[in-house]
């Protein structure tokens, strides 16, 4: 992500020791601005490739982590038609095993296509919206002038980050919903591909039913990604603040972790019960949430425990440490690679 620049006056204080911490403050500041500068500079690209390079890090980060995302998804919706006995046998290496022994190595990969059919618009929009977004805000009456000042820049990037996820979980809905259905399967094949699953969810559910749990999905998106960009953005500043000379590619991928770890863990309910809802009547089986969210969360905790909340949570750690990482490295590293192809032309 682009960073603007930040300026930050110090006040020296009185008496030597505090001028000389003064003057250090001042040149570190300095530094970080030309840092932030540079990377600008940079990473400066056109519509176009901004799109393709968040498109093409989305696609690369979720293959990399897709049979974690299926596992994820596999816990997720255990507690729906599973006794209490099943839940607590479960274990990630069971369940991997049982994979291979079932459906094959490549099964893990299940509804990759989908994902990448996804991820590529949605990464796309997310990473370029994201900027937009950035722009329009600091060009706000009364923030204009307050680039440099830490809690208005944080405010920006969560602002920012939640109406860029939002606008593009809205865009590319129908594709998620298809994609967890087809990542949910197991023995039983009841969608055969992309296009079989569309035309099914419309002909037994309505067209309405591709956007079933659209709701939940924007009020956990919006969260995930602002914390997403808000931490990665604060994390890569400060990072590059005290280390200047550490390779881009090493900070995205170090602070893009950290900031998956922090966004999944804070929403990680909702998008289990995200997943839930996108699964109800799939393949002709009965509704079982039929209370709104606050319904369905004490539904869950009254017969899966808080436990039951973040079913599925280690595999998600496992998918978003590397995962995230990956995106935000790969983008970073598209956009100065793209912007010195531009440059040459």
């Amino acid at each position: 992500m682009q960073t603007e620049a930040r300026v930050g006056v110090v006040n020296p204080g009185h008496g030597g020791g505090g001028g000389k911490s003064g003057v250090d403050t001042t040149s570190l500041k300095f530094q970080q601005q030309e840092q932030e500068l540079l990377h600008a500079q940079k990473t400066q690209i056109g519509t176009l490739s901004q799109l393709l390079a968040g498109g093409v890090a989305g696609a690369l980060s979720k293959t990399c982590t897709a049979p974690f995302a299926r596992l994820t998804i596999l816990f997720q919706v255990q507690g729906m038609h599973s006794d209490a006995a099943t839940l607590r046998k479960a274990n990630i290496w069971r369940e991997a095993s049982r994979i291979v022994g079932e459906e094959g190595f490549r099964a893990f990969w299940k509804g990759n296509l989908v994902t990448i059919a996804h991820r590529l618009p949605y990464s796309s929009l997310s990473f370029y919206a994201y900027e937009r977004y950035k722009k329009l805000l600091y060009m706000l009456p009364g923030l204009e002038s307050r680039g440099g000042n830490m809690s208005a820049d944080l405010c920006i990037h969560f602002v920012g980050g939640g109406l860029a996820g939002i606008t593009a979980a809205s865009a590319t809905y129908p594709l998620d919903l298809v994609r967890t259905r087809l990542a949910a399967q197991t023995n039983v094949i009841y969608y055969r591909g992309i296009w079989h699953a569309l035309q099914t969810i419309c002909k037994e559910e309505g067209v309405l039913g591709l956007y079933k749990g659209l709701g939940l999905t924007l009020l956990g998106v919006g969260p995930s990604i602002a914390i997403s960009f808000s931490v990665y953005e604060g994390l890569r500043s400060f990072w590059q603040s005290q280390r200047p000379h550490d390779s881009n590619a090493l900070v995205s991928l170090s602070c893009g972790s950290l900031s998956g770890i922090v966004s999944s863990t804070a929403i990680f309910p909702l998008d289990l019960i995200r997943r839930r809802k996108q699964l109800e009547g799939a393949g002709g089986r009965a509704h079982i949430y039929t209370t709104g969210l606050f319904g369905t969360f004490k539904h869950i905790f009254r017969t899966e425990g808080f436990h039951g909340l973040y079913r599925g949570i280690l595999p998600e750690y496992y998918k978003v440490v590397p995962g995230v990482g990956i995106c935000f490295m790969t983008y970073e590293t598209l956009k100065m690679l793209l912007a010195d192809v531009t440059a040459k032309l």
